[in-house]
């Protein structure tokens, strides 16, 4: 074993240095990042699904420093993501606050939303077999349905054209409890447990409340839909 020590010094001594990250170039802050940083936070802040995009309505003056380490901190945020947006931020060189700045801004929002491909009825299951998506500028089409919303849950509450996005208001929970139906209801309430039937004053997507009567008492409650003609009472 002493033997064979020196060569295993000689092999550690020959084997290569693990290369160190490069340091941060020193350099002034540049317009593309102090943007990028701001999209960031308002991002963040606003929790913006997608791509925001912005740009510097006025001229913007860089600190007249170089540093290694920028941040942007947003201290003054708008109200809500527009637009059209007006913010405080103040800007830090190496962990040093150098300056204070208004900033305004106009922004775009863009995320894939959902377009009919075909004329849709009233009533029809939502299927995105039916359906195309296409970017657009949620602050520009705010009502657009994101393409990551939508599944067997929902139905069209109302005709939509061919080639026309799909909003908010085009579409519905489907509903698990129809008017008129008998439901099952259940409740609970310690270790007692009831179940009886109940007749639909209304419909209801699943976690609605809804108004039923009790055939023998004749007395309406509310109950919540928890599935296909199943309501619960929660006490």
């Amino acid at each position: 074993m002493r033997r064979l020590l020196p060569l295993c010094l000689l092999l550690l001594a020959l084997r290569p240095l693990a290369a160190e990250a490069p340091a941060p170039a020193v350099g002034p802050l540049a317009q593309d990042a102090f943007v990028s940083s701001l999209a960031r936070d308002l991002a963040t802040h606003f929790n913006l699904e997608g791509e925001l995009q912005l740009e510097l309505l006025r001229v913007w003056t860089p600190p007249q420093l170089v540093a290694r380490d920028w941040q942007v901190i947003i201290t003054e945020y708008p109200s809500v993501a527009a637009s059209a947006m007006l913010l405080r931020c103040r800007i830090l060189a190496d962990g040093n606050p150098t300056a204070e700045a208004t900033i305004t801004l106009r922004a775009s929002h863009w995320r894939d939303a959902w377009i009919a491909r075909q004329p849709l009825m009233h009533g029809t299951p939502f299927d995105p077999a039916l359906l195309e998506t296409r970017r657009v500028d949620l602050f520009r089409d705010r009502d657009a349905l994101p393409a990551a919303v939508g599944d067997q849950t929902f139905i069209f509450a109302r005709a939509v054209n061919a080639g026309r996005t799909v909003t908010w208001r085009d579409v519905a929970r489907r509903p698990l409890v129809k008017k008129g139906d008998m439901v099952e209801v259940s409740a609970a309430e310690g270790t007692l447990s009831i179940t009886m039937k109940a007749l639909a004053l209304q419909s209801g997507a699943h976690g609605e409340a809804v108004t039923l009567r009790n055939l023998e008492s004749r007395k309406d409650f509310t109950a919540f839909v928890i599935d296909e003609n199943r309501v619960q009472v929660r006490f």
